[in-house]
């Protein structure tokens, strides 16, 4: 696969070769081996992150969870080449530290270092909606599209502006909290201490939260939330046109930032489809003056974006050095012809 520029991220390599991909969550980590040339999903694995027993003890499940694919890989005749983590938060990715992170307590933790050593391969350590949006903008639905804004709707929400198949990641690593930017500053308190970001108001855990409040009583989540919209009931109908009301400010707010060609809605809210996607589409071109609008599509990949995406990751890793040995061995053979 080449992207724009004529560089392609997996280099030749045999069909055994794999690389070793965990998709950190505050719950679960996903992980795969995952061949380094044709993409294939050799084997997956999903393991509780047990978030509740501190950081040090989440980044040992990560190590060991690496170690452990490894060598899983070498019995079942594969070559592991490289790790890719993605995990949530604010993550240097140049560094390779998870810088912060809510949800398994990180703080500065150098945790690409700390894979590498456990397993001694080259890793690569990313943001795990960047790492899906890479996916979702590669292999996913948003393939044959230089210009892509990913939107994970879940818990929370988050977002990644890829161009021609890169991840941006700010000059911190911080790019794309689209969640918490403020839609509306009389609504209701978000646990990153501001009043009315978007996660506060359009999340899934906020429509859930919203609705148990209303109409005095729980339900199974935000996906009951939308089917009892669809049936008629007002106090979810009221909720759920809220919550894409405020969506389509947050998606005009990132189309005037990033300018995307296409717009991919993923996480657990985006499971709802048209029910979605429709009226999400006509409100965002209703609020459109001289923005140039997007299309908006759900994601193709679902809950597995994020894993393909630390896939990618180290095999974008491998191809970067290869790609720097091959300049160097470049660079020095006029060195050599002169010398002799």
């Amino acid at each position: 696969m080449t992207l724009a520029g004529g560089v392609d991220p997996t280099p030749p390599g045999p069909s055994d070769e794999v690389v070793i991909a965990l998709d950190v969550g505050g719950t679960g980590i996903k992980s795969a081996l995952v061949g380094l040339t044709d993409r294939a999903v050799r084997h997956t694995e999903r393991r509780p992150t047990a978030a509740a027993r501190g950081p040090a003890a989440v980044v040992d499940t990560i190590c060991d969870l690496a170690g452990q694919l490894a060598d899983t890989a070498r019995a079942d005749g594969l070559t592991p080449v490289a790790v890719g983590v993605a995990v949530p938060g604010v993550v240097d990715e140049s560094a390779g530290v998870a810088v912060w992170s809510a949800n398994v307590g990180f703080r500065d933790v150098p945790l690409r270092d700390l894979v590498a050593a456990r397993v001694g391969l080259p890793t690569a350590l990313g943001h795990d909606v960047r790492a899906g949006g890479v996916a979702e903008a590669r292999i996913g639905a948003g393939q044959g599209s230089r210009h892509v804004l990913f939107v994970a709707i879940g818990t929370g929400i988050a977002a990644a502006a890829v161009v021609d198949g890169t991840g941006y990641p700010g000059a911190h690593g911080a790019a794309g909290e689209l969640g918490h930017v403020v839609v509306r500053p009389d609504g209701p308190a978000c646990d990153c201490r501001q009043t009315g970001c978007l996660e506060a108001v359009a999340s899934a855990s906020a429509i859930t939260r919203r609705y148990a409040d209303r109409a005095g009583r729980r339900t199974g989540g935000a996906a009951e939330v939308a089917r009892l919209a669809a049936a008629g009931d007002p106090t979810a109908g009221r909720i759920w046109a809220d919550a894409v009301d405020a969506l389509a400010d947050g998606l005009l707010i990132g189309q005037a930032m990033f300018d995307p060609e296409l717009v991919v809605l993923g996480g657990g809210l985006a499971e709802a489809g048209d029910q979605l996607l429709a009226p999400l589409d006509a409100a965002v071109r209703r609020r459109a003056t001289f923005h140039r609008l997007p299309r908006l599509v759900q994601a193709a990949l679902g809950d597995e974006a994020g894993c393909l995406g630390a896939a990618l990751l180290a095999s974008d890793l491998l191809a970067s050095d290869l790609l720097a040995s091959d300049l160097v061995e470049r660079a020095a053979e006029p060195v050599e012809r002169a010398a002799r």
